[in-house]
């Protein structure tokens, strides 16, 4: 029985297709398809490659499940920003001229967001429960960065499509940045509210 089982794996191995494809050598074929500035030539793994974000420090981006949002934190000053806060965009947009929406609370210092499956809503963490102000950031420890985790971190759950548009529409109604709007619930008639909030 042993050898009918040896004798099985080896068809089965033998019969994998193993065809050499012709064409042009990896380096040639990476030469001829970057023509972006942001991928250097011994780049071997990046196709194309397009910055979205420009001033500050941007990071910990993250994609949503269907592929068509990013979620980010950005400390950008040109933004009004002090320190990191959590930031929504499509992932065909660039903001190089525009603020993107901001999906945080404006207080305190944000960090890790991660779109929950369905794209619906995100979870991130945040100081603002222990302060509005941003807390201290550590000094690097020889030379090298050092990740800080502060005591007042918490997390929380936002719900993702609904922020953009309360950022967006009722923006200029609630006030500066940094004001908290009220939750509206996803059922809400934003229209009827926003209506009632302008007058």
């Amino acid at each position: 029985m042993k050898y009918i089982y040896g004798l099985l794996f080896l068809a089965i191995l033998c019969s994998c297709k193993n065809e050499k494809t012709e064409g042009v050598p990896a380096e040639e074929t990476i030469e001829e398809t970057v023509d972006n500035s942001l991928i250097y030539p011994e780049e071997k793994h990046f196709k194309t490659l397009r910055q979205v974000t420009f001033g500050g420090d941007n990071a910990e981006a993250y994609w949503s499940w269907d592929d068509k949002q990013i979620i980010f934190q950005s400390n950008n000053t040109a933004w009004g920003l002090e320190c990191d806060q959590m930031f929504l965009m499509n992932a065909d947009e660039t903001f190089d001229s525009i603020i993107p929406p901001m999906v945080s609370t404006g207080k305190g210092r944000t960090t890790c967001a991660y779109f929950l499956p369905g794209n619906e809503r995100f979870v991130y963490g945040s100081t603002h429960l222990g302060g509005d102000e941003c807390p201290e950031t550590p000094l690097r420890r020889e030379g090298k960065y050092v990740w800080p985790i502060y005591d007042s971190y918490d997390i929380f759950v936002a719900e993702a499509p609904l922020m953009p548009t309360v950022g967006r529409v009722a923006g200029p109604i609630l006030g500066p940045r940094g004001k908290m709007p009220t939750p509206i619930p996803p059922q809400a008639p934003i229209d009827a509210i926003l209506d009632r909030e302008r007058r």
